[in-house]
């Protein structure tokens, strides 16, 4: 008697082999028999509490997404939307140097402020939404270890809290670690290790900081203080060290390349792996193959250095749900003022309305809010905002830029980009591809992608929630690099699947996971590939304190399983909660 079956489906199993027709039977959360079935062959025998009839779909591994900031939303939400609607059966949290454990007490806010600045998670939401009772990583553990979840959920200690946990103030205002200091980081950092952190995280970029306008605590931190934690790191059994690197945003292009001299050579000497954030800036368009190459020879010296790659650009959307390039004229902020969510796009629509702002100059940007004044930037860059459409095309051409359709409309560019903003009830978004376009297309990222050094994240689940909605990446890797790509080569879809499930399990040492094999655990995705859609993203106001988050949904997941229970049938969530804390390698 199986828990599951699930017959006739084309297995895609997450190697990067050949696919195949299979029967796939489950019990007590793995995969414990597999039949491969040609013409004419039968059926896996033996009953089962539930049948799936796969037949012309896709079964594959869960995703793995390793780059995501639920750190906090864990505390309150079970779902973890929006990673869960799009086939993820694992997530990894404590990502560029940021998390809520240790925390002293009392410096709860400062975190969040922190959290907020880095990752554009709203603080009113964190701060209501947060349950705290812990001081320590390891209470951390202990808290989210309770939960029950539609995902597991993994966790790295992050470099801010744990400097500021043991340097106070000093700690947050990046000054020198003392050897006193690095000792005291160094053990906090292999107690996380050993309570079960999957890695240790950084960010060393100026792109990264507080709601204060302050870095990241470790921006600046030197050699000494960074090796000894990755030695902590390795000495408590954790296994990665993931780092936002100096130069990572453009800020400074000589900078990247002496980050990965010392990682390689951090690497060399505690035998774990770096990951790190790697794409194309428009400063040096080239610097990115660079990196590539550094990292290829540092494999070959026996240093594990894996650039984390996006799988489409990196930017911004735009619209009137959320930032934009009307934020601060007058009449549109006594409209916001005045009217609710549901009566504003109407009264943007009226001619007269749209008069007004359009013919307005912007009010005085406050140099003190951290992003104020880089939105109303956007009315300068109609050249590089694009018109996404629905379903949204995210390697979109020079004709879908707002200036070209303006030409088209013999229109101002800003009277074209508020007309579009206005489509779908005024809830039309833009991009803006500030990296990994820098060439047009999506060529760049292909090779990125393709690199056998490179590893797939960088969705920031759960974070930045005004701006993108990246955690859909396993939707547009099945979609725009498997099926649909129109203006350059594809890619094997038993690759992709590979890329998002054995690749990133492993790389955190997931072993259990992340193929479709007998004795593994049983996360699996049945999927409708031909009619698998990525819908446009949406402004939901469904975080705590009524916070705004941009959503993204997909259509043509016939079942998600996590640990052989089925957690959303046709894209909708059941109320399963099989996902339980993963600490450390598997």
């Amino acid at each position: 008697m199986f828990d599951l079956k699930i017959t006739g489906g084309t297995v895609v199993d997450g190697t990067g082999g050949d696919r195949f027709t299979a029967d796939v039977a489950v019990k007590d959360g793995k995969i414990v028999e597999i039949r491969r079935r040609g013409p004419g062959d039968p059926a896996l025998e033996g009953e089962a509490a539930e049948t799936i009839d796969a037949t012309g779909r896709i079964v594959a591994p869960g995703f793995v997404d390793i780059h995501t900031h639920y750190d906090g939303q864990v505390s309150w939400d079970s779902v973890l939307e929006p990673s869960s609607n799009h086939g993820v059966t694992t997530v990894v949290a404590g990502n560029c140097g940021v998390g809520f454990a240790p925390v002293r007490p009392g410096s709860e806010q400062w975190l969040i402020e922190l959290m907020e600045g880095v990752e554009d998670i709203p603080g009113t939401a964190l701060t209501e939404g947060i349950t705290w009772g812990w001081e320590s990583y390891a209470e951390y553990l202990d808290v989210i270890g309770t939960r029950e979840l539609a995902v597991d959920f993994g966790s790295q200690i992050a470099h801010g809290t744990v400097r500021a946990y043991a340097m106070g103030e000093r700690g947050a205002r990046n000054e020198p670690a003392t050897p006193d200091d690095i000792e005291a980081m160094s053990r906090l950092v292999r107690e996380a290790a050993e309570a079960g952190a999957l890695g240790f995280s950084s960010s060393r970029t100026l792109a990264h900081r507080a709601m204060d306008g302050e870095p990241v605590p470790g921006t600046f931190a030197a050699e000494d203080e960074l090796f000894a934690l990755g030695r902590a790191m390795a000495a408590g059994g954790a296994g990665v060290f993931e780092l936002a690197p100096q130069g990572a945003a453009g800020e400074d292009i000589v900078a990247p390349k002496k980050e990965l001299e010392w990682m390689r050579r951090l690497g060399g000497e505690i035998d774990c792996a770096l990951s790190f954030a790697l794409i194309q800036v428009d400063a040096d368009p080239n610097l990115w193959r660079e990196q590539l190459e550094m990292s290829a020879a540092a494999h070959e010296a026996g240093s594990r250095l894996h650039p984390q790659v996006a799988a489409r650009p990196f930017g911004m959307l735009l619209g009137f749900p959320g930032h934009h390039a009307f934020t601060h004229r007058p009449t549109y902020r006594r409209l916001v003022a005045e009217c609710t969510r549901e009566e504003l796009g109407a009264r943007l629509a009226e001619p007269a309305v749209r008069a007004a702002i359009l013919a307005e100059d912007d009010l005085p940007v406050d140099p003190n809010v951290l992003f104020d004044g880089m939105f109303a930037l956007a009315q300068y860059s109609a050249d590089r905002l694009y018109a996404m459409g629905d379903p949204p095309d995210y390697e979109p051409t020079a004709e879908r830029t707002v200036s070209a359709i303006a030409r088209d409309r013999g229109q101002d560019p800003l009277a074209t980009m508020y007309d579009l903003m206005l489509e779908a009830d005024a809830g039309a978004m833009l991009m803006l591809p500030m990296f990994n376009y820098s060439n047009g297309n999506h060529d760049a990222i292909r090779e990125m992608m393709t690199h056998p050094a490179g590893v797939l994240g960088l969705s920031d689940g759960g974070a930045h929630c005004s701006m993108i909605c990246d955690a859909s990446y396993p939707t547009f890797l099945l979609t725009h690099w498997a099926r649909d790509r129109h203006r350059g080569d594809k890619l094997p879809l038993e690759y992709v699947v590979r890329k998002q499930s054995r690749d990133t399990a492993e790389l955190f040492g997931l072993t259990d996971r992340g193929v479709v094999q007998v004795g593994k655990k049983a996360d699996l995705n049945v999927i409708d590939l031909d009619g698998l859609t990525l819908h446009a993203p949406r402004m939901a106001h469904d975080l705590p304190a009524g916070g705004k988050r941009l959503v993204q949904g997909a259509s043509g997941y016939a079942a998600t399983i996590v640990s052989g229970v089925v957690t959303r049938r046709d894209d909708v969530d059941t109320g399963a909660r099989p996902g339980r804390l993963v600490r450390g390698a598997r």
